[in-house]
């Protein structure tokens, strides 16, 4: 089975990008990260990449006229490094290139600290503590031109019921995230997804 080449879009502490590299390193996750591409230069993900020999790529949105032409750039270093599937990984930046969205159709994955459709947007974890919901989750979805609201490929239910904290509620939503994430990468390393809709249905290599 051919290891599933991936290119990690972090901008902050890229603690799911750390936790798929170490689902990778174990022999859990059957996928090969060939670069980080960053918008911070001072993003701790950087550190990450650099222990595991992993390129960095640092674009910066102030050298570029508009968010389209910084997508372009964006798909170029895609293009170069010959990713098979892009990770967001806290990538603070909305994906707005049509050139970027239409070449790597359902083949940017994010991941969201709630069960889509409820709770979209950055603030995901605070909004379920402070609506009072017992039960919150992660998703993981298709990257399109909508907000938090591509194909679904992957949810979990998280029982937040015990946290007493917007905090706490992230942080435990957090664990379920670091493994649900490493489990979906592996996973295009063994066959692609159909998008039916909303949802998308996992077909194995024949």
């Amino acid at each position: 089975m051919a290891k599933v080449k991936v290119a990690v879009l972090a901008s902050g502490r890229g603690s799911n990008f750390k936790a798929i590299q170490e689902h990778i390193k174990a022999g859990r996750c059957d996928a090969e990260i060939k670069v980080l591409i960053t918008n911070n230069p001072d993003a701790p993900a950087i550190s990450i990449a650099k222990d595991n020999k992993i390129p960095v790529e640092i674009i910066d949105k102030s050298g570029f006229p508009d968010r389209e032409k910084m997508d372009e750039r964006i798909k170029e270093l895609l293009d170069r490094y010959g990713a098979e599937l892009v990770v967001l990984a806290g990538y603070m930046l909305i994906l707005k290139g049509r050139k970027l969205l239409e070449s790597y159709k359902n083949r940017i994955i994010n991941i969201h600290p709630a069960l889509l459709p409820a709770f979209p947007g950055a603030t995901a974890q605070k909004d379920a503590f402070e609506y009072g919901v017992k039960v919150s989750g992660v998703t993981i979805h298709f990257v399109d031109e909508s907000l938090d609201a591509g194909p679904i490929i992957y949810q979990e239910a998280v029982d937040i019921s015990d946290c007493k904290s917007a905090e706490e509620t992230a942080a435990k939503i957090l664990k379920t995230e670091h493994k649900a994430y490493a489990k979906v990468v592996d996973s295009f390393s063994k066959g692609h997804y159909a998008v039916e809709g909303r949802r998308a249905r996992f077909v194995p290599s024949s």
